[in-house]
């Protein structure tokens, strides 16, 4: 074969062209068809097994890694043992053959020998050119007497070719050290196109807290070779050298679960943040505490470029290095893809390029002297602060001539530009962008929290009052419901008494409303005062009419009196309310009347970018794009608007759904546990739930309230025992509940829990109240609470995304059934909106 049909990288990306005849492919400096390395020889094996990736019309990357038989699985190859090894290639049906070690039958279409080196820790990257679109195809490497696992792939439909059907699973944050990995085996037999990984793949950290939760036995312990610690001499570690990094990829794709989905599938991936380190910008890390001596963030270049390095080596993608870029900024992984008529798929990276978080996490914080960490610089963040600060910084590029999101952006200029030439030029139907963090506003209004979360803290003592006044007037509890709202309401216990004895009356001759509001009233109340004592009275009137009594009435009047009365007046007055000053934590509540912004490490943090992206598909009438996002550990589905902070939050533009982690701990997790710091307003995020199980006790769970706050619609009983289940069976095989009986038993518990009253009296009127803020109109489905994957169906007119929720480990191991529940999204070919059933 002509030497110039071969293209070459260095002496570590290989290129040959399929011909159905043996060939050598080329590399290194001397031309050489292997380097001039002798074939390995004697036993060998592949403790990574294979991978392929970057799918095309007309070319695959393909990867391994070989080492010798006796070879730790993970250790670093020893220097100058460099050798040649075998890669088949053919486009026979060996489909019985995947998951093992058989030899491939059928006719090549490629014979390549390759060049196996220590340098690059005997990693291969070889690009497989002059393939057939749309065809599948099946491989296999050889070292010495020892074949690889057989691996396949298929080809990318031409760009012309009209295509009636593509499939495809997203996946996304696959921590090693918690939960479980059950879900991989689920999309091992899903029947796919391509899987797209959005980053996360490993995680730089071990020890770390949000990684000491349970975990399934088959994962150890990860022992960095070269870890650095990150605060002091003790605790968790970081990855800092190549070696370390290396060494997370060969431990994470030791795993044959991981191993199967490379077998099975091309990969197209790219990197999120813990590929380098934990919310990166550039080369920045942002670890609370870490900042040099000037409070700045602490860049480390050539972390980031060891980090780079080994995704390169280890991840099948179709990019290069450039070792001689002596920058951090030596890799381009951003890239696009095209599948026929239907889909053109671009992929982004959002970390490489990025500008510091506005407002830095080494901001000081007036209040204590000290750097802001990320509460207030990348999670919960005044909107009207970020607004100004983000202002500041553009105004700040444009006077010294550069463009004004230079300071302000998430992909780049370069990357942006390119982005925005992509999406007008696409003539797919589709246009699917694979987007590692979410572009869905997720905010909360904190003057209506406060004002929630006060009213919510006053039910248990009003309904106690409401109990005590009942016993003093005949156990009368509508007339006591409207005796307690007028006190609460400013007026005195003997305005309060008359009036509500003054709307009994009314309202036993049959008076409207109104006139029973009129005679409290002549009573002596205000007009504000029986506004809320006819509320209380109606309502734990109509209770007692369906067969309520005693502390349910209590309970109903209280709800009453506190969302009528106090979350109004909380609204209206902020800080200097009653009832704020007379909680005694005015001081401490004083920051959250604001809007907030909840993450700002995401989208919403590069609000003006995000604008301007939407503005180029609106101006330039692009259609049915649609954001596949990871990150965030939560199932999202949503609305992408031109401008969230306009009327009604915007007009629609495209769609995004954000799917759940594989294991890592989910958003709601995270958030419950900070917010427990924050005394009160972790009622926004979690609800201690005390579950009685016959046999076992009692099962302590904490109810996923964030759902309601960031905006999911009002549920209803059945709903919230649902929501709990797949928590509730967790737990209950963390009880040693055998999995064979966990179904049943979780049925038969949420059976019993609809029936208790903490669950469907103030666990109800707490998520109702929740859902009522009205926060993020634009998420249409949301489960903050999650592990799993997602599976998009695409055809010309519409897009199904059904997200995957997976099991709660059982034990130490896995769940047998993986996935708990699956809930479809649905995008229609032409509108920018998304239904979820």
């Amino acid at each position: 074969m002509d030497r110039r049909q071969f293209l070459k990288f260095g002496s570590f990306i290989t290129v040959s062209a399929a011909t159905g005849a043996a060939l050598s492919a080329c590399g290194g400096s001397d031309g050489s068809a292997d380097n001039g390395l002798a074939p390995a020889t004697g036993a060998w094996k592949f403790p990574q097994s294979v991978a392929s990736g970057d799918p095309r019309a007309d070319s695959i990357l393909l990867w391994t890694r070989a080492v010798p038989a006796a070879a730790d699985n993970v250790a670093a190859v020893a220097a100058g043992a460099d050798t040649a090894i075998r890669l088949i290639v053919t486009s026979a049906d060996n489909s019985a053959a995947l998951g093992g070690s058989t030899a491939l039958s059928g006719a090549t279409v490629a014979d390549v020998r390759l060049p196996l080196q220590s340098r690059y820790d005997n990693t291969i990257r070889h690009k497989l050119t002059g393939l057939t679109a749309g065809t599948v195809y099946y491989y296999q490497f050889i070292a010495g007497d020892n074949r690889s696992n057989v691996g396949r792939f298929k080809t990318a439909p031409a760009a012309d070719a009209d295509v009636a059907q593509l499939q495809f699973v997203y996946m996304t944050c696959q921590d090693w050290s918690v939960n479980h990995w059950g879900a991989m085996t689920s999309i091992a037999a899903e029947q796919l196109d391509f899987i797209v990984h959005l980053g996360d793949y490993i995680y730089e950290t071990v020890g770390e807290d949000f990684q000491l939760g349970a975990v399934e036995s088959r994962h150890d312990a990860l022992v960095l070779p070269d870890g650095v610690f990150k605060n002091g001499s003790s605790g968790a570690k970081y990855a800092n050298t190549l070696n370390d990094y290396r060494y997370l990829y060969k431990k994470y794709r030791t795993d044959t679960r991981l191993q199967a989905l490379h077998e099975r599938f091309a990969f197209i991936a790219v990197w999120d943040d813990h590929e380098f380190t934990d919310d990166a910008w550039q080369d920045a890390q942002t670890y609370d505490g870490s900042f040099n001596a000037d409070g700045s963030d602490l860049h480390q270049s050539t972390r980031r470029r060891n980090a780079n390095q080994a995704w390169f080596e280890f991840m099948p993608a179709d990019v290069s290095l450039d070792a001689a870029n002596t920058t951090f900024q030596n890799i381009r992984i951003y890239r696009d893809f095209q599948f026929g008529k239907l889909m053109q798929l671009v992929m982004t990276d959002e970390r490489l390029y990025r500008s510091d978080h506005v407002i830095p996490e080494s901001s000081v914080n007036p209040a204590t002297g000290k750097p802001l960490g990320r509460i207030g610089s990348r999670y919960l963040v005044p909107q009207d602060l970020f607004n100004s600060v983000e202002a500041q910084k553009m105004a700040g590029a444009k006077t010294i001539g550069l463009d004004p999101l230079t300071t302000a952006t998430i992909l780049g200029n370069t990357q942006r530009q390119w982005w925005m030439d992509k999406m007008k030029s696409a003539s797919s139907t589709w246009k699917l962008w694979g987007n590692e963090v979410s572009l869905l506003r997720m905010g909360m209004n904190g003057v209506d929290a406060v004002a929630t979360l006060l009213a919510l803290n006053a039910v248990s003592s009003l309904a106690t009052s409401v109990g005590t006044t009942a016993a003093a007037v005949g156990g009368n509890f509508a007339v006591a419901g409207a005796i307690v709202a007028a006190v609460t309401a400013g007026a005195s216990a003997a305005v309060a008494q008359a009036g509500a004895g003054a709307i009994a009356t009314s309202a036993a001759t049959g008076g409207a409303l109104d006139a029973q509001a009129v005679a409290g009233v002549k009573a002596g109340l205000t007009a504000a005062q029986a506004s809320i004592a006819v509320g209380a009275f109606g309502k734990v009137a109509t209770a007692a009419a369906s067969g309520q009594g005693g502390a349910a009435l209590a309970a109903v009047a209280g709800q009453t009196i506190a969302f009528g009365y106090i979350k109004p007046e909380v609204q209206e007055n902020k800080a200097n309310s009653v009832f704020v000053a007379a909680s005694g934590k005015k001081e401490a509540l004083a920051s959250f009347f604001t809007k907030f912004l909840l993450n700002c490490d995401q989208w919403d943090g590069y609000n003006s970018e995000r604008k301007a992206l939407m503005a180029h598909l609106k101006t330039n009438n692009v259609k049915n794009v649609v954001a596949l996002t990871g990150d965030i550990h939560a199932f999202f589905a949503g609305t992408v608007s031109d401008d969230f902070d306009a009327a009604g939050g915007g007009a629609p533009v495209m769609v995004d759904l954000v799917s759940a982690g594989i294991s890592s701990d989910s958003f709601f997790s995270y958030l419950r546990d900070a917010a427990a710091a924050l005394g009160d307003i972790g009622t926004l995020v979690s609800y201690p739930l005390a579950v009685p199980v016959t046999g076992l006790g009692t099962v302590n769970l904490s109810f996923n309230l964030l759902d309601y706050t960031m905006g999911k619609t009002a549920p209803t009983v059945a709903a919230l025992a649902e929501q709990t289940r797949v928590q509730l069976r967790g737990a209950l095989a963390a009880k040693g509940i055998p999995e064979a009986q966990l179904e049943a038993t979780t049925g038969a518990v949420l059976a019993g829990l609809q029936a208790n009253v903490d669950f469907n009296t103030s666990l109800l009127a707490l998520a109702q109240q929740l859902a009522a803020l009205g926060n993020n109109l634009w998420l249409k489905h949301l489960n903050t609470d999650a592990q799993g994957y997602t599976l998009v169906t695409l055809t010309p007119g519409k897009l199904t995304a059904q997200f995957k929720q997976a099991n709660k480990l059982v034990g130490t191991a896995a769940p047998a059934a993986a996935i708990a529940r699956t809930t479809m999204a649905t995008v229609t070919a032409g509108v920018a909106a998304v239904t979820v059933n």
